[in-house]
Formats: structure tokens, C-alpha cells, sequence
């Protein structure tokens, strides 16, 4: 896998294959100071599921990095830290694992408005802000000229293209109507819904608010139904979208849904209902029954790990493990490349990345100082709920 690292083996037997440090750490020959990476994600409350998946997916891809021998020789330490979706606490947590626990890459989770909290203390203290989740534009498009902030994920603007295209293909949409979270990642979301349709000459029937607090939605479903809604582009995390789910149930109103990745990041189908496959969500990934080999491998791996995966309904959501898979081994490669843990030179090392065989896809040249995400339009697939499994609408 990492073929510079091979040397290194004589040094870090494959039984080292941990994340924690109590073993690497028991034998003086092997008491060398960990490179250590951040997470600051919701790991607990609604999406508490994403920020499991990503330890999960940073966990696995960390386990072979330190089988292989680490990154220059050195074990690999994942520390985390809960920002609980709040972007207050996120920036905070992200401080504190810059500047005491000196994290040589900081991952992002699920949240937008949290993600944009930290983007300019990384720009700041020029540490290497790697985002496996959130899709807000202008997380990686921040305007700073010296930009530390990478991505492999989605990102609105090009997924707000697919839906609405999704939506035109499989539903015959003319006239949509918008329900958008309230907060910066519905507002880069309106941004993208509004460009994709006036490319199209498309009118819309409204653009509705909902709130992570939000109890019912009617008010706003019916006035996008009264203006002809004939499909609803979604945008909201876990809550949210699940109370429109159940306030569409309560009208009677059978309009499709066609949805950001928001219900993907918690407990969706146990909070929307029966009804809850009506959504239709864009993923970057899915585990199925037929995954590629490296998809076969990364599930065995899983399953090993942790016992209690013992279905495919057991690792949702898929998206935010694979994510965090393929950006902890681009990052290993790009501290490689720059034969340092210096901030500036892991970017530029982030910039000498040839190609990696990752899960998602294989990545060619996947970053350079104009195009800092890794991810797609061709790396969408579209998913739904079946019995609390996330599955694709066409196998």
C-alpha cells in the first residue's frame, strides 16, 4: 500500500496495528512521538451516527497505516473531540488540538456552520484542515489566498446541480419547491438550487425555512404546495428532515423528496417513520453486497474491528467511513510527501499526490492549489432508506 514505508516493518511488526499508543509505546525501541491527527465532529446528540462513522473510517485507515510502519516512521494517534454540531465549541475544540495537542491534519465532520467556524483559524495557524463530511462551497472556496483547507466529500454546488437534474430525470420536476435549513449550509445550498435552475429557465414555487428545532413543518409544506410544488429539494440534517417527513404524512401530501445527505448522518429512519425511503439522497458511497476488493477489504476490516457490525444496516452511514478512509490515506501521502509534520510543506505535500487506489475511486493528481476537493459530480450515487439500511435507489 505504502511502498516507501516497507523499511520501516523491521521497526512496527504487523501486531502494531492500533490506534492507541499503549502498545507502540511499551518498548523503548519503539517509543518514537506519535504523528498525531484531529476530529472535531458531532459525537454525540441527532448526528452523533457521522461522527462514528468517520472514527470508524479514520480508525480503519490509521490501523493499516500503522501496520505498514506509519507516516516517516512514526505511529499514528487519532484524537477526538466532540463539537456537539454547535460552532462555538467546534472552534474551540479545533484550537485546542492545534495549539496543545499539536494535530499535524484536522478532520471536520458532519456540519457546515461548524466546518466555516474553523476555516480561518487553519488558514490561520497553517494546519492542514481536511473536511470528510460537511459540504458548504466555501469551506474549501474560502478566499483565503494561502489555503490550508482540503476536502473528500461532496460539495453543494455540484451536488445541487445533480438533484435538481435528479430530479427532472426521474420525476419529470417543473417546478420545485425548496426547504432549507436554516443556517449557512442552506444558504450555500439556495445559492447552488437558484444557479442550477435559472440554467434551466426553471421557476421555482418558494424557498422555505426549517429549523433543527422544528416540531412540525405544515406551515411551510403547505405554502409550497398551494404555489405547485410538484417535488421538494431538501436540505437539513437529521431532525429536520425527518419532521418533514412525518408533517408530509400528516397532510396527505405524496410529493417526492429529493434530499442533500443530511438524513444520512443519524437516525433518520427511526425518526421519520415508515415513510422515511420516500427521500431520495445523494451519498459519495455505499457498501453493498457486491463492493469492489477494496471494498471487501475495508468491510472485513470493519467487521473485525468492531464486533457489533454484523450487517450492512450495521455501518450506516457508509459515506462518512469512506470519506474519512480516503482523506486519512491521502493525508498519510501528503506527509510523506513533504518528509515533515511542518504545516505549509504537509499542503504542498497535499498538492504532490500522484494517484492513490482509495475506496471511493482511484485518485489521480486529487489536489492542486486551485482545486482543493477530491470528489466529483461523476462520485454521487443516489440512495434511500430500506428497513434502516442506506441502499441505492438503482443497484
Amino acid at each position: 500500500m505504502f511502498k516507501a514505508l516497507k523499511p520501516f516493518r523491521r521497526l512496527w511488526p504487523q501486531a502494531v496495528a492500533v490506534t492507541t499508543l499503549g502498545l507502540l509505546m511499551s518498548s523503548p525501541a519503539l517509543a518514537v512521538e506519535p504523528i498525531k491527527i484531529g476530529l472535531v465532529a458531532a459525537l454525540s446528540g441527532q448526528s452523533a451516527k457521522s461522527g462514528e462513522a468517520l472514527t470508524r473510517g479514520l480508525t480503519i485507515a490509521i490501523d493499516e497505516i500503522n501496520a505498514d510502519g506509519g507516516i516517516l516512521g512514526r505511529p499514528v494517534e487519532l484524537i477526538r473531540r466532540d463539537d456537539e454540531s454547535n460552532p462555538a465549541k467546534g472552534m474551540l475544540a479545533a484550537r485546542e488540538l492545534i495549539q496543545r495537542e499539536k494535530v499535524t491534519v484536522l478532520f471536520g465532520g458532519l456540519d457546515t456552520p461548524v466546518s466555516l467556524a474553523i476555516v480561518p483559524l487553519a488558514n490561520q495557524m497553517k494546519v492542514p484542515f481536511m473536511g470528510a463530511w460537511a459540504a458548504g462551497t466555501s469551506i474549501t472556496q474560502n478566499g483565503a489566498s494561502d489555503n490550508y483547507v482540503f476536502r473528500v466529500s461532496a460539495m453543494d454546488e455540484i451536488v445541487d446541480e445533480a438533484l435538481v437534474q435528479y430530479g427532472i430525470d426521474e420525476y419529470g420536476m417543473q417546478k420545485p419547491g425548496m426547504l432549507l435549513i436554516n443556517n449557512p449550509w442552506g444558504e450555500s445550498n439556495e445559492k447552488g438550487f437558484r444557479h442550477a435552475l435559472e440554467q434551466r429557465d426553471m421557476e421555482w414555487a418558494g424557498i422555505e425555512r426549517i429549523e433543527g428545532s422544528d416540531l412540525d413543518v405544515i406551515p411551510q409544506l403547505t405554502r409550497l404546495k398551494n404555489a405547485g410544488a410538484d417535488t421538494l429539494l431538501m436540505v437539513g440534517n437529521v431532525g429536520p428532515s425527518a419532521q418533514v417527513v412525518k408533517s408530509l404524512d400528516r397532510m396527505g401530501w405524496d410529493v417526492p423528496v429529493v434530499s442533500h445527505w443530511g438524513p444520512a448522518g443519524g437516525r433518520f429512519s427511526e425518526l421519520a417513520g415508515p415513510n422515511a425511503d420516500r427521500v431520495h439522497f445523494i451519498q459519495t458511497y455505499v457498501f453493498t453486497e457486491n463492493n469492489s476488493a477494496k471494498g471487501d477489504e475495508v468491510l472485513s476490516a470493519l467487521k473485525a474491528r468492531y464486533p457489533e457490525i454484523q450487517s450492512l444496516a450495521d455501518i450506516t452511514p457508509a459515506v462518512g467511513i469512506a470519506n474519512a478512509y480516503d482523506a486519512m490515506h491521502l493525508s498519510a501521502l501528503a506527509i510523506e510527501k513533504a518528509g515533515s509534520t511542518d504545516g505549509t510543506a504537509v499542503r504542498d505535500g497535499f498538492y504532490a499526490i500522484d494517484s492513490y487506489a482509495g475506496l471511493i475511486k482511484n485518485y489521480s493528481t486529487p489536489f492542486t492549489p486551485e482545486q482543493h476537493d477530491a470528489l466529483g459530480p461523476q462520485d454521487y450515487v443516489f440512495t434511500h432508506f430500506v428497513d434502516g439500511s442506506i441502499v441505492p435507489v438503482k443497484p
